[in-house]
């Protein structure tokens, strides 16, 4: 019995050493040109160097830190500043819900899933519930550990570097490489999906969106997000109720 708990730390270092090098991919390689356009833009905004490279640690979600300098600009104050990064976050939640239950063990401490849900943004939670499969549940914790890990500190080399180098490139192509991140998010879930119905949701939330931003364009995300997830689940639950 010493033997394999001996062996034990070994084979958590070898998942960690994995997770990290799952980080350089198609997807880590489109999330990094997206944290190139952040660069800029947090340049532009006026944040410091360690500023912005603190921010890419610290709040991570890229969509999240687009929102907290886009308070920075507007002038707003540090209580609405943060509501607004505390809202656009919540849309994580649904993701840390579906990855937790799939890394813990009867043996894993809660502080080593509440450490890890920080590292859920979309690249990694793509990835993670990509490789899980070919990972033992025992070690998918390390897995996790070294992909999260790793993004994060290859990021915030990346963006320091550009930071530096931000003023020569023209902003068309910053924006440009902004909108990666949300293509490729689309085509991962798309792909991933398990079920049809989540391309249904996705397909009426497309249409929805265009269609009451014209109307309410101040919720038209919630708006159709909520009719596409609506006629996604009855469209769902008729099709299980005809097989049955």
């Amino acid at each position: 019995m010493s033997q394999p708990q001996s062996q034990e730390p070994t084979r958590h270092f070898s998942w960690f050493l994995r997770g990290a090098r799952s980080a350089f991919s198609v997807p880590g390689l489109i999330l990094a040109s997206a944290f190139v356009g952040f660069a800029g833009l947090a340049k532009a905004a006026g944040l410091s160097l360690w500023e912005t490279v603190f921010m890419v640690g610290v709040v991570w979600a890229l969509p999240a830190k687009v929102v907290l300098v886009g308070a920075i600009l507007s002038g707003v104050s540090l209580p609405a500043a943060a509501f607004a990064v505390a809202l656009s976050s919540i849309r994580l939640m649904p993701m840390v819900v579906a990855l937790v239950p799939e890394m813990r063990t009867e043996r894993t401490p809660r502080w080593v899933l509440y450490t890890l849900s920080h590292f859920v943004a979309v690249t990694s939670w793509v990835l993670a519930m990509q490789h899980f499969r070919d990972v033992s549940r025992e070690m998918r914790t390390s897995y996790y550990a070294g992909l999260g890990i790793t993004l994060i500190l290859a990021n915030m080399l990346l963006v320091a570097f550009v930071y530096t180098v931000a003023g020569s490139l023209p902003p068309p192509m910053m924006a440009a490489l902004l909108l990666l991140t949300p293509l490729y998010f689309l085509t991962s879930l798309w792909g991933s999906a398990r079920e049809r119905a989540m391309h249904v949701a996705m397909i009426i939330g497309m249409i929805a969106g265009p269609l009451v931003h014209l109307v309410a364009p101040s919720f038209d995300l919630l708006i159709a997000g909520l009719v596409g997830g609506a006629v996604a689940f009855a469209w769902h639950k008729r099709n299980r109720a005809r097989s049955t």
